[in-house]
């Protein structure tokens, strides 16, 4: 009896912040038998998130960093442009429309321009990606010259890679008192 009640409390208590750390990216909206269908998904809401959280954060604060030792803000949206180009452009087969290093921009204007740009050059490469071309081999590159993977593999993994920078970005925004667009979406609701 004891047991369940400390139980039941752990779970409520686990809950609460949680809540306050909620996004609109649900799982339900992702569901599909189709992969294609999946990763574009996942793209599009990573995506909103990358262009909300860009444009919301002050120009100002572009240059922030929590510690001496990590990427400023700026910087962490430079290299987001940056792997977007990259990843795309292997699953178009194509030389990355950008030869810019992001990364060593600080303006915001021009790092949420690069941003909304390949953001949009990525969609192309989701729209175009089906259930029968999702297991196509396509050229990556890599460590020794790289070599072939799926097509769909690099869209998953571009997708990831802009999640897990997002987990950055929205730690910066919260340091900085802002509060991340997908929460802000959910409390408004």
């Amino acid at each position: 009896m004891l047991r369940g009640l400390f139980f039941s409390l752990f779970l409520i208590s686990a809950t609460v912040p949680a809540n306050a750390q909620t996004t609109d990216g649900g799982l339900g909206e992702v569901l599909s038998p189709s992969m294609a269908a999946v990763a574009k998904s996942m793209h599009a809401t990573i995506r909103r998130n990358l262009a909300e959280a860009a444009a919301a954060m002050p120009a100002e604060e572009y240059a922030f960093k929590p510690t001496p030792q990590i990427r400023s803000f700026g910087q962490l949206i430079g290299h987001v442009v940056n792997a977007n180009f990259f990843f795309c452009s292997q699953v178009k087969g194509e030389r990355p429309p950008s030869t810019e290093n992001y990364e060593n921009t600080a303006d915001k204007a021009v790092l949420v321009k690069a941003l909304n740009a390949s953001l949009a050059y990525c969609d192309g490469a989701y729209a175009d990606t089906n259930d029968g071309n999702f297991n196509q081999l396509v050229k990556a590159a890599g460590p020794n010259g790289g070599g072939q993977t799926a097509r769909g593999s690099v869209l998953v993994f571009n997708t990831a890679h802009n999640n897990e920078h997002y987990g950055n970005i929205a730690v910066y925004m919260r340091l900085k008192g802002h509060v991340p667009p997908s929460t802000a979406r959910v409390q408004k609701k």
